[in-house]
C-alpha cells in the first residue's frame, strides 16, 4: 500500500488563513470609514431625485410635447388656409378685442 500525503488539509488551512486575512482587512477598512476623522472621499453617485421632482419633469415634458404638437397643428392649418403669421395675429387680436376669445380660457384641443 502506498503512502498518500493528503494535500487537502493544508489547502483548507491556507484557505482559512486567506479568509481570515481578508476578513481582518475588511473589518479594518470599515473601522476607518466609520472613524470621525475619516479622510476617505467615497463617491456616492448622483443624488436621488424625489418623486415630486420626477413628476414635475414629466409634467414639463408633457407640456413641451403639447406645445410642439399645437405648433405643428397650427402651422398645418395656416398652410391649409394660406394664412401668414401677420394675418393670424390680426385675427387673434380682433377676437380678443371684441372678447370673442376670452384670454383666461384655454380652448380645448381635441386630437383628430
Amino acid at each position: 500500500m502506498k503512502y498518500h500525503k493528503t494535500p487537502k488539509q493544508s489547502d483548507e488551512r491556507d484557505k482559512l488563513r486567506k479568509f481570515r486575512e481578508l476578513d481582518d482587512a475588511f473589518a479594518q477598512a470599515l473601522r476607518q470609514l466609520e472613524g470621525p476623522n475619516s479622510g476617505f472621499d467615497i463617491p456616492t453617485g448622483p443624488p436621488v431625485r424625489s418623486l415630486a421632482a420626477l413628476e414635475e419633469d414629466d409634467a414639463v415634458e408633457c407640456s413641451q410635447e403639447r406645445a410642439r404638437l399645437f405648433e405643428e397643428r397650427l402651422k398645418a392649418l395656416m398652410d391649409e388656409y394660406n394664412q401668414s403669421d401677420q394675418e393670424l395675429h390680426e385675427l387673434i387680436s380682433t377676437l380678443l378685442f371684441y372678447e370673442l376669445w376670452p384670454q383666461h380660457q384655454a380652448p380645448e384641443l381635441t386630437g383628430g
